[in-house]
């Protein structure tokens, strides 16, 4: 008997909907409270829903029984005819993302290198700098689009530096990435979807390809380097596997932190006593990325093959089957965060899973937490009366990268540049 025949129908209605890319949360709760497990056929053609902290928790850290391998039929499955995204499931099976042990082991204890505390605080002052002339650059009492003016580019440059590449290049890349989430997003992504994250997945690596033999020559202090160098004594396999990491690290570390920016200001803008108290108590900076992190994750879900058949809550999952850990609803479980529906930034219950857990734990997550630290840490400084405005949240569509297609923000009563506020005439 076929799993599919043997799970539970969990509604009648679809989940992913234009309320559900609005607001999971609803979704999240209903299914939660309907069980643990559902069957769905809306995920890539049908997969086992998790909606509880603890079995989210469980499958992300059993590495032994639930894969991270599963890009093969995702990318065939949108062939029209045999080998035309051969290219593209070339590079894109061999992201770390999408590895088990042994190879998944190896290429994270190369790639940890270049994240290691003191590296990145090194670059700190980087990114400092760049969020100021980020923020010198808009006009706070008119308005402006803080998705476009700060939280598009800013995660970009950052990589980019961490990289050793040119910052310029940061609108290409952020194009190539909005292609490679648009498809990595879609519950049921369509052939034309994958025939362009294909086309952004490659100019990627041609772009890396182009600049690693500099690297090679004449390595400096930066992530590429280190890559390069991993490389020659045989850590990283050269070609795809190689490739496959500078993209998907540019890649992942620019849509996940983007969407924290965003989602993260939108929620304390929502929020004026959480805005304020952060105002009043900046060590309160990291616990509050924490929470806003757990209250809208900017990665909602993620995806695990079955390695071998296995009851779980009654149902038997048969090898291959899909399983979709829905990170989003994990983070607002009542028996893991008590009062899960209300923003805290003084919340003490501990890290959420929007970094995932276990072996595939984000390798980024201390750069996104610096990252966000650091924006909303200057714009609390500069401009305490920020607000948004235009009207209700216009969201980009993405189930998975969760975040706002735009946000427009306002603070009338502060200067520019120098953040004081000003004398308002009688």
């Amino acid at each position: 008997m076929s799993a599919v025949l043997e799970a539970p129908a969990a509604f009648a209605h679809p989940i992913v909907d234009d309320a559900f890319l609005a607001d999971p949360y609803p979704a999240y709760r209903a299914l939660r409270e309907a069980g643990p497990i559902h069957w769905s056929e809306e995920f890539f053609g049908g997969a086992w829903l998790l909606t509880r902290h603890a079995d989210v928790e469980a499958v992300l850290r059993d590495a032994a029984r639930f894969s991270a391998q599963r890009t093969g039929g995702w990318v065939k499955g949108n062939e029209a005819t045999p080998g035309e995204l051969a290219g593209f499931q070339q590079v894109f099976a061999r992201a770390l993302l999408f590895l088990d042990a042994p190879d998944h082991a190896r290429l994270r204890k190369a790639l940890n290198v270049g994240f290691r505390p003191e590296r990145l605080q090194r670059l700190l002052p980087h990114m400092e700098g760049l969020t100021a002339a980020l923020l010198d650059a808009v006009d706070p009492d008119a308005g402006f689009d803080f998705m476009q003016a700060v939280a598009r580019p800013l995660p970009m440059r950052v990589m980019a530096a961490l990289l050793g590449i040119e910052a310029e290049t940061h609108e290409a890349f952020t194009a190539w990435s909005d292609d490679l989430s648009a498809f990595i997003g879609a519950p049921m992504p369509t052939r034309e979807l994958a025939r362009r994250a294909q086309a952004s997945l490659l100019a990627m690596t041609r772009y890396f390809d182009e600049r690693l033999p500099h690297k090679r020559r004449q390595p400096g202090d930066d992530l590429l380097s280190l890559l390069a160098q991993a490389e020659a004594t045989g850590e990283i396999e050269g070609g795809a596997e190689l490739l496959a990491q500078c993209a998907m690290l540019l890649f992942a570390g620019h849509e996940t932190t983007r969407n924290l920016l965003g989602n993260g200001l939108r929620a304390l803008l929502d929020h004026p006593d959480q805005w304020q108290r952060l105002q009043r108590e900046p060590a309160l900076l990291p616990a509050a990325v924490r929470e806003l992190l757990r209250y809208d994750s900017p990665v909602q879900y993620t995806g695990r093959r079955v390695a071998t058949d296995l009851m779980l809550h009654g149902r038997l999952l048969r090898r291959g089957d899909l399983v979709v850990p829905l990170i989003g609803a994990a983070n607002r479980d009542p028996v893991r965060f008590p009062d899960p529906d209300r923003l805290d930034i003084a919340r003490d219950g501990g890290a959420s899973l929007s970094f995932g857990s276990g072996p595939h734990v984000c390798i980024g997550a201390a750069l996104t937490r610096m990252e966000a630290e650091t924006v909303f840490g200057a714009l609390a400084r500069r401009w305490p009366d920020l607000r948004a405005v235009g009207g209700p949240a216009r969201w980009s569509g993405n189930p998975v990268y969760r975040g706002l297609a735009t946000l427009k923000v306002q603070a009338p009563s502060f200067d520019t540049r120098s953040g004081r506020r000003r004398t308002r005439s009688a």
